[in-house]
């Protein structure tokens, strides 16, 4: 192992070079470092970490416990990865973190192993950007390409979809899911799951419109973008309900496949326990 570059706009550790660790840091035995991965000053990584190539822990960053981190991570510093669940039921069982590739995880960031309620992981995918000062909480499961903003917190077991997006502030209640697309405005407290292709707002949050900039900026057709808009005119503001609003929608030829996913998510947040399609597998 080599010593970590002496400042921060040292270059880059040539390709398959070995980890490279601040004399500062402490690095427990056991813990598995690949090629390139960089430990800067005042680190802290336990023994049952596994960091992959390319990853860079900037400085005063502690990762405890069983962890997994993939390819080419960036963790800010003052971010702690792997602590126990903060879940007054848990009883020290073995349980992990999961993250992906090439992630952004700003200062203070906070990510809670998983407890035994589910499978026993907390799991970040790949390609998100965590801003400084969010919590992820036990057995949460964040997709891909997904951005918090500063101060978000998630509670236990919440379902994050690829490409959402949660301004700063916003308060998200235990086992809620945020759709895919999606957007949650600043300060909103979530309550009930977040429909994917809306935009939310309020306390508690509610579905305001849909997310026209993210729509776009993905690529969605007009006509997506057109029969989006009307199903949620039907749903949220005539209030016509699920299955009426199936059928307008199907006459008018907008039943589009994201329409279906929209209205397939409303159904099973129907089915589930105080607007939370999980909440049905909390346990007793």
């Amino acid at each position: 192992m080599t010593v970590f570059p002496s400042h921060p706009g040292a270059e880059p550790a040539p390709a398959g070079a070995p980890p490279a660790i601040a004399p500062s840091a402490v690095v427990e035995p056991g813990a598995r470092l690949a090629c390139d991965v960089r430990v800067g000053p005042l680190c802290m990584v336990s023994a049952g970490a596994e960091i992959g190539p390319g990853t860079v822990l900037e400085s005063g960053v502690t990762i405890m416990g069983d962890v997994r981190i993939g390819a080419r991570n960036r963790i800010f510093p003052g971010a702690v990865i792997g602590g126990d669940p903060q879940d007054v039921s848990y009883q020290g069982s073995r349980t992990r973190v999961e993250i992906g590739d090439e992630n952004v995880i700003r200062e203070g960031v906070t990510i809670n192993r998983g407890t035994e309620k589910e499978q026993g992981v907390t799991v970040v995918g790949s390609r998100n950007y965590l801003m400084a000062c969010c919590h992820v909480a036990h057995d949460c499961r964040i997709g891909d390409q997904v951005i918090i903003a500063n101060g978000t917190l998630l509670g236990g077991h919440v379902r994050v979809h690829s490409h959402a997006s949660l301004s700063g502030c916003v308060a998200v209640h235990h086992w809620a899911t945020i759709g895919g697309w999606s957007f949650v405005a600043g300060l909103s407290r979530v309550l009930h799951d977040v429909p994917p292709f809306m935009l939310s707002e309020g306390s508690p949050a509610r579905p305001r419109c849909i997310n026209v900039v993210a729509l776009k900026r993905g690529g969605f057709p007009a006509e997506a973008l057109t029969a989006l808009a009307e199903a949620h005119r039907l749903f949220y503001r005539a209030r016509v309900g699920l299955e009426a609003a199936r059928e307008i929608l199907r006459s008018q030829q907008m039943l589009v496949a994201e329409v279906e996913e929209l209205l397939a998510f409303v159904a099973r947040q129907q089915e589930g326990r105080h607007g939370r399609a999980r909440e049905r597998r909390r346990a007793a």
